[in-house]
């Protein structure tokens, strides 16, 4: 799993907007703080879907760069977005948990209208997105 960094600015009266200095084009938008994450993730899988993933550099050449330099300086801030490639293709795995734990997931994927996997899988991408 790669990591990129986003650029995040906030102009009064607006949202936040989600830039990425590594994957030019790549942006999005939050008008809450708690939805940076997520909008952020899947801003950047959408856009690099079939596309070659650029090189994610790391946090201090993120902020070397002079662009990023300029916004960090007038109140922007970085935000680390995990980029996970999706493959669509889905994949066997052997998971052994507590019982309980179990019968837990398979209710509350039953109530909401899910399968087991379909349930973890998406437990795990809103864990990892942040």
């Amino acid at each position: 799993m790669k990591l990129f960094f986003a650029l995040v600015h906030q102009d009064e009266g607006s949202a936040y907007g989600i830039q990425f200095p590594d994957v030019p084009g790549c942006f999005s938008a939050a008008d809450e703080l708690d939805d940076l994450s997520r909008n952020a993730t899947e801003a950047l899988a959408l856009h690099l879907e079939g596309e070659l993933v650029p090189e994610a550099r790391s946090l201090s050449n993120i902020m070397a760069d002079a662009e990023v330099a300029k916004e960090l300086a007038t109140g922007a801030f970085l935000v680390a977005v995990p980029f996970v490639m999706l493959t669509g293709r889905s994949q066997r795995v052997n998971v052994t948990m507590d019982a309980g734990l179990i019968d837990a997931i398979d209710t509350t994927a039953k109530d909401r209208g899910l399968t087991r996997s379909a349930y973890l899988a998406d437990l795990a991408r809103r864990d990892i997105s942040g």
